[in-house]
């Protein structure tokens, strides 16, 4: 459960970076104002107070949409997908100032090299912009997953049996909280560690042949 909602949420929170960050480079000033206040909020609120408040205020607010829509049943949202939104809002709106940073690295002049051959958008964004994005925003994307994997822990707070969850369970059950509590550490240990293993891999593959062009 823990690995399904790292995942999950780094998934969306990358979809929310990418639109984050072409908000705040956009030319329309609305497009960056609305930017600039989603990642000014999410990274100045506790990430526990977002959890409390999706999963509280967010069956409410649903609910009354429902009802204001002449829809009568009642609505619950799931822990699991409270946790997902709470934790995919946090990656996004960091992830929209690494991409943000990221766009900005690529040279310009490749941008104006690309539009004097006749590349609509859609295909410099995927053939210059992408590539070289991904490259230069993987080390502080990495990062911010491992602070995720570590933030999950905050979801057993609204009752979803992740590790710390099963974790409290288990020293309620048997009152040995020094057994349980370092064993789950291990495990978070090792699952930042593979982590960091597979960062590594991908920063090694997304760097194939720039150091050898620096060189030359």
């Amino acid at each position: 459960m823990t690995v399904q909602l790292s995942v999950a949420s780094a998934l969306l929170g990358l979809v929310l970076g990418l639109l984050g960050a072409t908000m705040k480079l956009s030319r329309f000033w609305l497009l960056r104002l609305l930017a600039g206040i989603y990642t000014a909020v999410i990274r100045g609120v506790p990430e526990l107070i977002v959890i409390l408040f999706l999963y509280y205020g967010g069956v409410i607010l649903l609910n009354n949409l429902a009802r204001s829509l002449g829809y009568t049943s009642y609505i619950d949202v799931s822990g699991f997908t409270a946790g997902v939104a709470a934790l995919s809002l946090t990656f996004g709106a960091y992830a929209t100032e690494i991409f943000r940073g990221a766009i900005a690295a690529v040279p310009d002049n490749q941008i104006e090299a690309a539009r004097a051959i006749g590349m609509t958008q859609v295909t410099i964004f995927r053939r210059i912009l992408l590539p070289q994005v991904w490259r230069f925003a993987l080390p502080g994307l990495g990062n911010i997953f491992l602070v995720i994997i570590k933030e999950t822990a905050l979801v057993s707070v609204i009752g979803l049996d992740e590790l710390m969850r099963k974790t409290d369970i288990a020293v309620g059950y048997t009152k040995e909280p020094f057994t349980f509590y370092l064993f789950a550490a291990f495990i978070y240990m090792a699952i930042t560690t593979v982590t960091m293993l597979v960062q590594r891999e991908l920063e090694r593959r997304a760097n194939r042949g720039v150091a050898g062009r620096v060189a030359a």
